[in-house]
């Protein structure tokens, strides 16, 4: 099993499938990434050698993508500065709504969760 940025790729996959598993790289990303390296997209990933995956492993660093843990440090800072500059969208981060405008009357149940029940309020209960 090939491990690449701290993921192991799924077995008995095309290879330019199973990079999209790591975090950062897509199908049109990954097709670059195996033509920078040299690699056969129709290879299965479990037919990949060490030098293949020395290849891959360079031609992502050689093409700057930010994979994985740098990138969701990234995109984690990028939403830590908007909720401290106090932008529009960061309140819609810290209060977990949706933050690209989407109508929250009906629905965003995604980003809000499950519905609240409403709680009935009983009466006082008078004696007589």
């Amino acid at each position: 099993m090939a491990r690449i940025a701290g993921v192991d790729l799924p077995r008995n996959k095309r290879i330019e499938i199973a990079l999209t598993y790591i975090y950062g790289l897509g199908r049109h990303a990954a097709n670059a990434v195996l033509k920078t390296a040299g690699v056969s997209p129709d290879k299965k990933s479990d037919d990949l050698d060490e030098a293949d995956v020395r290849k891959i492993r360079d031609a992502i660093e050689s093409n700057n993508y930010r994979v994985e843990g740098d990138l969701r440090r990234d995109i984690q800072l990028s939403i830590k500065r908007l909720v401290d500059l106090g932008t529009y969208r960061g309140t819609r981060h810290r209060r977990n709504l949706p933050a690209r405008g989407q109508r929250t009357h009906t629905n965003a149940r995604t980003r809000k969760g499950p519905r609240r029940m409403a709680v009935k309020k009983l009466g006082a209960v008078t004696k007589k």
